[in-house]
């Protein structure tokens, strides 16, 4: 995505999203043609879809049908249950830079965390630390763009966009399903 059409704040694009519930609060999942563009967690649903506004604010915002909520079910379903994966088509916005950080949170499996050290030094730029804790605070696709996977050099959590008790629960649902995962795979 260009500059120039993230500042256009999604002039004429029709944007569908949906709300739900998940054990960690309520889920907005929006999506343009090209791809699911925004999941976002929270607390109060309006307060979702305010922010969803102002990220969109020139697109036309259309509530979701029923097929439509099969793909915000799969989206809560991960949430539950992080073994069952995720792969949905995404419409990734952000800089340049923003989106080499996006791509290597991708790469890291799920019940793994990465050091924001360590991501800086994935993606050439070793001296980006910060910058690249800035880029997983501007992620709008939780749990999709998993930067609730990077922490800091000690290992300790940070921010979290969503909040930190929600990184702390999504981390310690990843790390009983990859220990449910290898436990099952051993007794096959």
């Amino acid at each position: 995505m260009t500059p120039t059409q993230y500042r256009a704040g999604g002039v004429d694009e029709e944007i569908k999203f949906a709300v739900g519930q998940t054990s960690l609060g309520v889920i907005l999942v929006a999506s343009s043609t090209k791809g699911v563009a925004s999941i976002l967690l929270g607390d109060d649903p309006d307060t979702l879809v305010r922010s969803l506004q102002d990220r969109f604010p020139k697109a036309r915002l259309i509530g979701a049908d029923r097929a439509y909520e099969r793909l915000v079910a799969r989206v809560v379903g991960f949430v539950e249950n992080p073994g069952i994966g995720l792969d949905l088509p995404l419409d990734v916005r952000g800089t340049v830079f923003q989106r080499r950080v996006w791509q290597a949170l991708q790469k890291i499996p799920v019940g793994v965390r990465a050091s924001y050290v360590e991501i800086a030094r994935r993606i050439g730029s070793p001296d980006s630390v910060r910058a690249v804790a800035g880029a997983c605070a501007a992620n709008n696709l939780a749990i999709a763009i998993p930067c609730h996977r990077g922490v800091r050099n000690d290992g300790s959590l940070s921010g979290y966009a969503w909040g930190v008790e929600r990184k702390r629960a999504l981390l310690d649902r990843e790390a009983s399903a990859t220990v449910y995962a290898g436990v099952h795979e051993a007794a096959e």
